[in-house]
């Protein structure tokens, strides 16, 4: 069963999706509420603590279980974003070269696009060709937040 937490940050209502002992999703503030039984699990509980401290510059790293669901590709995609350090940014193009498909900077964005667990996999930290910020689901103007809280965090 899904249980689905949401919560109030510094940037709005997150919502918070668990099945199965993982998260599967996080939605941001304008973003659909996930689907399933609303119910705070420990676990949930535990993702609203750690993603509240990242947006309040206390964290850099999670370490709750994630389970996301998509293409072999989207799933290649998201664990090298997963492997950009925080504070750091790589383009749609290095992502693509780092799974070995390079060209393949479009499908690259596509599956940033549907990343199902944004902040946590770090999305914000993927940009357009010479770091120019490029779509983000909870808007650009939130990317950049996020991009900037974590190079201010490093000062």
């Amino acid at each position: 069963m899904k249980h689905v937490h949401s919560f109030l940050t510094d940037i709005g209502s997150v919502h918070v999706a668990e099945e199965d002992g993982a998260i599967t999703e996080l939605t941001l503030p304008g973003e659909r509420v996930p689907v399933g039984e609303m119910y705070k699990t420990p676990l949930l509980e535990m993702a609203a603590v750690q993603i509240s401290e990242y947006l309040q510059g206390k964290r850099q790293d999670f370490t709750i279980p994630l389970a996301p669901k998509g293409s072999d590709f989207a799933m290649k995609v998201w664990k090298e974003m997963l492997a950009i350090p925080y504070g750091k940014v790589r383009t749609y193009g290095e992502l693509a070269e780092a799974i070995g498909r390079p060209g393949a900077a479009r499908a690259v964005g596509q599956a940033c696009n549907r990343n199902p667990i944004s902040i946590i996999i770090p999305c914000h930290r993927v940009v357009g060709a010479g770091g120019k910020l490029t779509g983000y689901a909870g808007g650009l103007d939130l990317k950049e937040r996020l991009l900037e809280l974590e190079k201010d965090a490093l000062l």
